[in-house]
């Protein structure tokens, strides 16, 4: 299991990194002035949303191997796993909602100023303080 939860971590960590850089991506195209620097913009979120979804499904393969492994079995009546999995869910909902955003960008229709990608761009990084907290904590 060792090996599991290493590619997991793996995983994980390239889908954040992914998550943090994609919004400020957005914050930077939505300021962008000029069509060629749009269109640069336009290949660059594309290119990173498809290496942030493969860390996705990779998270979740692994995680999911974990938990059939021995998670579910040994934390199955504690709390923190289940809001762990919740605050996943929500990650998975705003992995989604950036790819609204990239094709948005991708046929010019984006409706927001880059101040909304500032702080849309802090999103992921209070779902990453809960879910290790709750993993390393586990605090109920």
């Amino acid at each position: 299991m060792p090996w599991i939860k290493a590619w997991h971590i793996i995983f994980m960590v390239t889908w954040f990194a992914g998550l943090f850089y994609l919004p400020r991506l957005f914050v930077y195209h939505a300021a962008c002035d000029d069509a060629p620097g749009k269109e640069r913009f336009k290949v660059m979120e594309r290119k990173l949303f498809i290496i942030t979804t493969m860390g996705a499904v990779g998270t979740a393969i692994f995680g999911v191997w974990l938990l059939l492994g021995y998670a579910w079995e040994a934390y199955r009546a504690t709390g923190w796993l289940h809001t762990k999995l919740a605050l996943v869910a929500v990650l998975i909902g705003y992995h989604v909602y950036c790819w609204k955003l990239v094709q948005d960008f991708k046929y010019d229709s984006n409706r927001h100023g880059h101040v909304f990608y500032r702080w849309l761009n802090e999103f992921p990084v209070l779902l990453l303080l809960g879910i290790v907290i709750l993993v390393v904590v586990k605090p109920f």
